[in-house]
């Protein structure tokens, strides 16, 4: 493979007309370069960078449409990095990458704020398949007539644009919070098993656990004492049920 002129160097970036931008973080360079030709031959434009400093850099100066990043990489690591931009508001996908592929690695990834998890070594078509799919997750949702603002309180959700808004204004939801509260929005009062909002939120093969955990996310976002939720109730055995209301 021939070598671009700043291989090694930090926040590098290939520009074309697409309008989807990628930034993709890892310590390895040439997994990064690989990545990085793949996604553009894909038609993204793509950023690098070889740490989280270099990616918060990076994101100092431009906001990515989504994130792929390596969890294993000296200093701060991908789950502080995704956990601390979570915290900060930042609400595009997040695709963390790793050697560690077992499923409680997982489930730590998504509890940190991340959307999937990608155990090295893979396909990078499953990744291209599976970030596409996570960005169209992200997209507003197309208008419906069918599906009503739903109130939770102080707060309401707007299915069709996947906007939840309170008193302060907008709240930043996560793309699997918005996918799951848009889920669940769709059938108010009435019961979900795991298994059916896991394959509406293509977790299937991730597990239901990754429900939970989604699940948990998002009560603290609509409720007022997420250990005693208002309107998002477990029915043990059974599965999950929103009901609406003042």
């Amino acid at each position: 493979m021939q070598k671009a002129g700043r291989d090694d160097a930090a926040l590098i970036s290939e520009e074309d007309n697409s309008t989807t931008h990628v930034l993709v973080v890892d310590d390895d360079a040439r997994l990064r370069r690989l990545l990085q030709r793949y996604l553009k031959e894909n038609g993204f434009r793509v950023t690098g960078a070889a740490s989280a400093a270099e990616a918060r850099q990076a994101l100092g100066f431009m906001l990515p449409d989504a994130l792929v990043l390596d969890v294993t990489m000296p200093g701060e690591d991908g789950l502080e990095l995704t956990k601390s931009l979570r915290g900060q508001g930042l609400d595009i996908p997040i695709l963390l990458l790793t050697a560690r592929g077992e499923a409680e690695d997982r489930i730590t990834g998504l509890e940190a704020g991340a959307d999937d998890y990608l155990g090295k070594p893979f396909e990078p078509r499953e990744l291209l398949l599976r970030l596409k799919a996570h960005l169209r997750k992200h997209a507003p949702p197309p208008p419906s007539d069918n599906l009503r603002i739903v109130r939770l309180g102080t707060l309401e959700f707007d299915p069709n644009r996947g906007i939840l808004s309170g008193p302060e204004g907008v709240v930043h939801l996560t793309g699997g919070e918005a996918a799951l509260l848009a889920v669940l929005s769709r059938h108010p009062n009435e019961v979900l098993s795991r298994e059916d909002i896991a394959n509406a939120l293509d977790m299937a093969e991730i597990g239901e656990r990754a429900v939970d955990v989604q699940v948990t996310r998002l009560r603290r976002r609509i409720e007022v004492d997420p250990r005693e939720p208002r309107y998002l109730h477990t029915l043990r055995g059974k599965g999950y049920m929103l009901k609406p209301g003042i």
